[in-house]
């Protein structure tokens, strides 16, 4: 088992320009320390710079000014060590699911075995469907698919950026309980990037609240509940509120009388 990287972003600070050569500051001096093995969240408004942060942690865009370290490596460009899984599946669609699975070891040269390949198709539940194509698949399914595709690499950081929107509720409730038992199986650390808040409460030992655009880190709530998790918990509600509140989406207490009429 290879176990979670160590994650330190130092005072990053992101800015875009657009078509006009006008600068759009997406990021402020993100500092944050994110420890082996463990589970965080991201949670903020639309458009925060979330799903920006997270391409900065795959090497996919490169911070403006500041530095993002992972095991004391600075992150310079893609590596198969930090895996991304995005909102939409992103299969081959011309592969099998044990073509998707294989393509990136077999790629960069690497022999993998047939008993590494059903290791991961057990450890996403499909070994029943690995012969199947991509179109033949559920969307829950193809999401495990995807993040199985991840998971054979063996990263040390796991990038979720909002895998799990694009599912209906019970599909997700469902994929929520896989991604814990996968996580709590490999160990590794995992970024998760979502706009549910119990999602967040559900999964992460910490959420880190993001301020709008550019982001900074408004607050770190750690999530004091045990595993596995009920969301009927009263703890989970309090929790709950307390996030609605530093999100600014909580409704202010009627005043007067009101009278319901059914």
């Amino acid at each position: 088992m290879r176990g979670g990287g160590n994650i330190l972003i130092q005072n990053v600070t992101k800015v875009f320009a657009n078509g006009n050569g006008q600068e759009i500051p997406a990021l402020a001096g993100i500092n944050l320390e994110v420890r082996a093995g463990s589970f965080i969240s991201l949670l903020g408004p639309s458009g925060c710079g979330k799903s920006t942060l997270l391409r900065l942690l795959a090497g996919l865009e490169e911070p403006t000014s500041g530095s993002i370290l992972v095991d004391e490596e600075p992150v310079e460009g893609p590596h198969y060590s930090r895996g991304l899984v995005f909102q939409d599946p992103t299969l081959f669609p011309w592969l099998t699911i044990e073509g998707n699975l294989t393509f990136g070891p077999e790629a960069r040269g690497e022999g993998i075995s047939p008993e590494v390949v059903e290791e991961f198709l057990e450890l996403t539940g499909l070994s029943e469907f690995k012969g199947m194509f991509p179109y033949q698949l559920s969307g829950g399914m193809a999401q495990r698919a995807a993040l199985a595709r991840v998971l054979i690499n063996r990263p040390v950081v796991l990038l979720l950026d909002e895998p799990l929107g694009a599912l209906d509720a019970f599909t997700r409730m469902q994929m929520q309980d896989e991604l814990y038992r996968i996580w709590r199986a490999r160990r590794t650390t995992v970024i998760l990037v979502t706009h549910d808040i119990d999602e967040a409460i559900y999964l992460s030992e910490q959420v880190v609240i993001l301020t709008p655009r550019p982001a900074r880190v408004q607050k770190i709530i750690d999530i004091p509940l045990g595993y596995p998790r009920s969301r009927d918990h009263p703890d989970f509600f309090l929790l709950r509120n307390q996030i609605l509140k530093m999100l600014h989406l909580t409704q202010p207490e009627p005043e007067g009388e009101f009278i319901y009429t059914i």
